[in-house]
């Protein structure tokens, strides 16, 4: 007998997944992150602190302003340590309790959920969408599409301009995007964070879960026996099967699932947790709200889909004696990492000087001979003052006995100036003879002067004089 030929395409056309409106605990947990997310992402933006933005990342002035911290360019360092810390953040939560940024905070959930939502307001639940589309294009249809577009494409472009507005004051971004006098890159990042933000959440959906985020394909290297994930209990609810509320399900050999398909309406990546677990679940845990609904119904103990773990699972364990293995080695590191490096980070804060200074010598002159019989090093001395009120500075040298430091600029910086000031370092014939040829080690030291807010304050620079052969 011939064996017969399977084909398998591998550029399968995707298939429009009309999510289900669901209610319950996880849902409602869901919407206030939303809620919180979204407040914070577009009203930051609008705080003022010291009569300026509170939260404002000046590219061209090169300073970066959040409330009363005051960054420039060199403090780096402090970037690197914040995504450190969203890291090791996103890894612990993980290994407790799964995909939960994807399933509650990551932007592109909230946003496909703002966008459904308005989609449901304005065509229709699941039902209604799908019976629209499968008829021909009427005026009502096509008003309707229209009105949609129209309500993402304001939520979209409203979320580009708050975008940009971490980048340029938002308070003179607004009038000049209503007068479309923005700049050449005002403009296209206005538009394209846009367009992101409605293309993302209006038409690709799961696909970038599923086939354009990364974190979907490592995230199974966090998870173990013992981490939390969104579960179907197999051996509950098999096999099963409809019935009649007043049906006897076990004297009909059915289990408590009653093949509803609710799971899979209401899962935005279009899975079926029955299956068991898949690398498309994102642990938005609508499943789980939508089954104990209709246990409800059914007058069944709830938790037929649910937060537990494989070794839950298997066990039968209590809630107890899942929550007992939260504390497990993989879960003790990444808080003992997590936690030194936020304590570093605001120890750091904490005790950061007000002044930041950086020493460049001339590079055309190393070392000249002047009147006297003195000799000089002529330096650039770049004084950054880190705080938003003016200050006034002294500048000295230490290690070496003698020398003599002539400031050729100001020295009193405005709010978050910085500024770069020539000077010259002088010793004496006698001190240069006895150094002798060659580089010695100087150390220049910034004084912010006391004032009737500030107290003193210094920091040093080392950097080298040289005595000429």
């Amino acid at each position: 007998m011939a064996e017969r030929a399977e084909y398998v395409w591998l550029y399968e056309k995707r298939k429009r997944i009309y999510a289900r409106a669901v209610s319950g605990w996880f849902a409602g947990w869901r919407w206030a992150l939303v809620w919180a997310t979204q407040l914070l992402f577009y009203g930051l933006p609008w705080l003022e602190w010291n009569a300026r933005q509170a939260v404002l990342f000046d590219l061209e002035a090169r300073r970066f302003f959040l409330f009363g911290l005051v960054l420039y360019p060199q403090d780096f360092i402090y970037l690197t340590a914040l995504l450190i810390i969203s890291a090791y953040a996103l890894f612990l939560f993980t290994a407790v309790a799964g995909r939960l940024w994807c399933g509650y905070a990551c932007p592109q959930t909230v946003y496909s959920e703002i966008f459904m939502w308005v989609e449901r307001r304005i065509q229709g639940d699941r039902a209604a969408r799908m019976k629209r589309d499968a008829g021909p294009w009427t005026a009502q249809r096509l008003g309707r599409a229209a009105a949609k577009h129209a309500a993402w494409l304001a939520i979209a472009l409203w979320t580009g301009i708050t975008f940009v507005g971490y980048f340029t004051p938002i308070r003179e971004l607004v009038p000049a995007a209503i007068a479309l006098g923005l700049g050449p890159w005002q403009t296209f990042w206005v538009l394209f964070y846009g367009f992101a933000t409605y293309g993302n959440a209006g038409f690709l959906r799961e696909q970038v879960c599923i086939y354009m985020c990364p974190y979907a394909r490592f995230q199974g290297a966090m998870f173990d026996r013992d981490t939390l994930i969104i579960t179907y209990d197999e051996g509950r609810g098999e096999p099963r099967g409809s019935r009649s509320r007043k049906a006897d399900a076990r004297a009909a050999g059915l289990g408590d699932c009653i093949d509803c398909d609710l799971c899979v309406q209401v899962c935005p990546t279009g899975i079926d947790i029955r299956k068991g677990q898949q690398y498309e679940c994102i642990g938005c845990a609508a499943c789980v709200d939508v089954c104990n609904s209709v246990m409800d119904k059914m007058n069944y103990p709830r938790g037929l889909v649910r937060y537990t773990t494989l070794n839950g699972m298997a066990g039968q364990w209590s809630p107890q004696q899942i929550w007992q293995r939260v504390l497990r080695p993989r879960v003790l590191v990444y808080s003992a990492v997590l936690l030194l490096v936020a304590g570093a980070l605001v120890y750091s804060l904490a005790t950061r000087s007000p002044v930041a200074i950086d020493v460049v010598r001339d590079r055309a002159v190393l070392a000249r001979l002047v009147e006297r019989g003195h000799i000089e090093n002529v330096y650039r001395l770049q004084i950054r003052n880190v705080t938003e009120r003016e200050q006034r500075y002294a500048v000295r040298v230490q290690g070496i006995d003698g020398a003599v430091v002539d400031v050729r600029g100001r020295t009193d910086l405005g709010p978050v100036e910085l500024r770069w000031v020539p000077l010259a370092v002088r010793v004496p014939p006698a001190v240069a003879q006895a150094l002798g040829p060659g580089a010695h080690r100087v150390v220049f030291v910034v004084e912010r002067l006391a004032s009737d807010r500030d107290a003193a304050a210094e920091v040093v620079q080392q950097s080298t004089f040289v005595v000429p052969r």
